[in-house]
């Protein structure tokens, strides 16, 4: 167990979910399901069982140090990975792996974002605990790849290569190809394939075969990063990832490596998860009145409404009436109402809110 590590991925800044979710508190740092845990708190209670806590690494934004100290007092500072900007994963990634690798060369890992869900807390252990031993004993790097319950848009996908099952464990699988998110025809020919399986954005790898592939598939990254090993863990660690960040190309470790290498796996499995990513999603996830609303919020009242997801402060009274299939949150005295079916366009909203009114709302 020492040498399991985790890499949490919690530097996103949660546009979907605006107005709930702002650039000074990002979806990741708040109780969106009302379990009194914020979803950093719930991703870290879930490692904490896999690996000592002590090998835990947060990989974020400068802007969210302290947020992170208050609400995970178990983990440190040199814990915190602190990204000057935004790079994608590929870098952030690079980042971690040449800080663990200072510390423990024969480390095995697995890489999460901050702010997804997981239903079955038990099977998902198990899956991970599987997989650090399936990199442990092979060269390979291993993603998790869901059994989809419906034919969904706004998921990447991941096409298994036949019956060619690793003989130690039928779950895991060699990768033929990465899908995007598709259309709606598509997603419905991947559902119906069975050979499809939802891209859940967890990574497990040894850390020699990850260092490995940077290697080989992105080597100019790897290049940057490596250069800094007299300086992680010293008071020069800051300017010098400030600097190589100015110099790094943004790019996600799906396009750069995974989509690439040739010792991709998937372990396939079906453990509640869901990427909290919009407010569908979360409407999806939580539990429904009478007239399938999902309502937080003690003084909300509804009338002739249905299949609506409403999120208000405790002290605000709302009264509606005659709303079918609407988002409706107020955060900060600012109030979107808008139909489900057009959330993807809320990125868009607050793109204009930023050319017309600058930053103050965002």
């Amino acid at each position: 167990m020492e040498n399991n590590y985790c890499v949490i991925m919690a530097g996103g800044v949660g546009s979907r979910f605006w107005p709930l979710s702002r650039q000074n508190k990002p979806k990741q740092f708040l109780d969106i399901l009302g379990t009194g845990r914020t979803l950093l708190q719930m991703t870290l209670d879930r490692f904490k069982s896999i690996c000592p806590v002590e090998n835990i690494y947060i990989v974020t934004s400068q802007l969210y140090k302290e947020t992170i100290l208050e609400q995970l007092p178990e983990i440190n500072s040199e814990q915190i990975l602190l990204e000057p900007v935004r790079r994608n994963t590929a870098p952030c990634i690079a980042y971690a792996n040449y800080k663990i690798f200072k510390k423990n060369p024969n480390a095995n890992i697995v890489t999460a974002p901050s702010d997804h869900l997981i239903l079955k807390e038990t099977k998902f252990k198990k899956v991970i605990k599987e997989g650090l031993q399936f990199v442990s004993d092979n060269n390979a790097l291993l993603t998790l790849g869901i059994t989809p319950s419906r034919p969904e848009t706004g998921y990447g996908y991941i096409q298994v290569n036949g019956k060619k099952n690793i003989p130690d464990n039928k779950n895991i699988n060699t990768v033929k190809t990465f899908t995007e998110k598709p259309n709606k025809e598509m997603a419905k020919v991947f559902y119906e394939s069975g050979e499809f399986f939802w891209n859940a954005g967890i990574f497990i790898w040894s850390l020699k075969s990850i260092m490995t592939a940077f290697e080989k598939h992105l080597p100019e990254i790897d290049l940057l990063f490596q250069e800094g090993l007299d300086y992680y863990d010293t008071d020069k660690e800051t300017d010098f990832i400030t600097e190589v960040y100015s110099e790094s190309k943004n790019i996600s470790i799906d396009y750069g490596i995974m989509e690439k290498a040739e010792n991709v796996f998937v372990y396939c499995s079906d453990f509640g998860w869901a990427d909290l990513g919009t407010w569908g999603s979360l409407y999806e996830n939580r539990q429904k009145d009478k007239n399938k609303n999902t309502i937080i919020g003690k003084n909300v009242f509804t009338y002739n409404t249905q299949n609506c997801i409403v999120n208000m402060p405790e002290e605000k009274l709302v009264v509606m009436e005659g709303l079918d299939d609407f988002i409706v949150v107020e955060s900060d005295g600012i109030l979107l109402i808008c139909k489900k079916e057009n959330e993807q366009d809320i990125k868009q909203y607050v793109n204009e809110i930023k050319l017309k009114l600058g930053d103050k709302y965002l």
